[in-house]
């Protein structure tokens, strides 16, 4: 796959995503959609546009590396490395099989590719600091990614992670939270509020943003100018929708965990696809003008 800063190709890229998301998890009949549709506008951006990583070169010690934190939005993450080269996209219809590379949350041991073996949530970001230390004491230049939940933000490992990347100055972390205010047992904001969130991470030490999650430019961007900073962690906060895409799917709950049926599926997919072509279709005439 080859790099791309171009926002029409990074849309259609992260449609083709979400169409994978949803038909391997109504193949499995198991896994989470919801969170994986909101989270994946920033893993497209990241992936194709924005990190330094080679298949062919899964090792390399001078690579990005990226730690799926929230790891039940795995597909998400299969999906993207498969469309990059890390292994045949036919595995996708063996999501959630047993003795299969692609297990409910990712395992560096199975799938080629995944730098980080995650799915207890809290325990992500407490990695990644320890990746971007060995880099920081190895003298390389590579910078670690990590992306986290909002229901995730309310484990107290994620605040020890926090503290301890700002004491260690790791500016080689850029983190994200998929913040779309829904998890498991309902909203965040009722089942443990983490707002004010942006002022959280601020008073922690970190260098912070706040970004639509879904708006590919911007996401670049905000990147952009959060691999500028020196001298302490960076912290995006993407203000995402639970199963983007699909009308029938945002901000219901009940999708966190709950596969599509056959129909739903077929719907879903017609509507990802009448939209992403309605919005090229807008994108053309912009151009025009």
């Amino acid at each position: 796959m080859m790099k791309t800063n171009d926002i029409k190709t990074l849309q259609q890229i992260s449609c083709e995503v979400r169409k994978d998301v949803l038909n391997m998890t109504t193949k499995a009949q198991s896994g989470h959609p919801g969170g994986s549709l909101s989270a994946t506008d920033i893993i497209v951006c990241l992936y194709c546009s924005v990190m330094e990583h080679d298949p062919a070169k899964m090792m390399d010690p001078d690579r990005d590396r990226f730690v799926l934190s929230k790891g039940h939005a795995a597909p998400v993450l299969y999906s993207i490395l498969s469309r990059a080269g890390y292994f045949p996209k036919t595995e996708l219809n063996n999501l959630r099989q047993v003795g299969g590379m692609l297990q409910g949350h990712p395992d560096m041991n199975k799938t080629p590719g995944v730098d980080m073996s995650t799915g207890s949530l809290g325990q992500g970001l407490s990695a990644a600091n320890g990746m971007a230390l060995a880099g920081k004491m190895d003298k390389k230049d590579y910078t670690v990614y990590c992306l986290i939940g909002d229901g995730e933000s309310q484990e107290g490992q994620i605040w020890e992670a926090a503290m301890t990347a700002a004491h260690y100055k790791l500016d080689n972390v850029i983190a994200f939270v998929d913040n779309n205010n829904l998890q498991i047992d309902g909203s965040v904001s009722d089942v443990m509020g983490i707002e004010p969130v942006v002022d959280k991470w601020k008073a922690f030490g970190w260098h912070t943003f706040e970004v639509d999650a879904h708006n590919h430019s911007e996401i670049l961007s905000t990147i952009t100018q959060a691999k500028a900073i020196k001298g302490k962690p960076k912290m995006i906060i993407a203000r995402s929708t639970k199963g983007k895409g699909v009308s029938f799917m945002e901000n219901v709950c009940g999708f966190h965990g709950k596969t599509l049926d056959d129909a739903q599926l077929r719907d879903a997919v017609s509507e990802l696809e009448t939209n992403n072509s309605l919005g090229a279709e807008i994108n053309a005439e912009e151009v025009s003008q």
